[in-house]
């Protein structure tokens, strides 16, 4: 939902030149496949070939960063892009891995027991 709101967003920015969103299923990429079950989240729909182009990886939370990676590595079989960039809501801090995002909506400092959702109604802390 990140991906397809910046592409509207962007689009009615300038109209002529619409940006292409595809969404990336991560499930299969994971490094902690075997801590917990592969639950497939959604179905890869890349409409473009990323060969040569920059790409914008969206997430709505960025915690350790194993989801980014991951989504990285999946994008590897669909091109080689020019560069990618990584746009998130909220950046909640705890790093496991040396990901940092282009561009942040929101730093919120969290414990790492809380959890964080994000939606386009809003943030939430639990």
């Amino acid at each position: 939902w990140v991906a397809e709101a910046l592409g509207r967003a962007l689009h009615a920015i300038d109209p002529e030149h619409p940006v292409p969103v595809g969404a990336v299923d991560v499930s299969f990429h994971r490094d902690d496949v075997g801590l917990r079950p592969i639950v497939p989240g959604s179905v890869t729909d890349i409409p473009v070939s990323l060969d040569g182009r920059v790409v914008v990886l969206t997430d709505d939370v960025l915690f350790t960063g194993r989801t980014a990676r991951a989504a990285l590595e999946a994008l590897n079989e669909y091109g080689r892009p020019k560069a990618v960039q990584l746009a998130v809501i909220v950046d909640r801090g705890h790093r496991e891995l040396p990901i940092r995002p282009d561009f942040v909506g929101k730093n919120l400092p969290t414990s790492r027991d809380e959890t964080v959702a994000a939606t386009s109604e809003g943030v939430t802390i639990r």
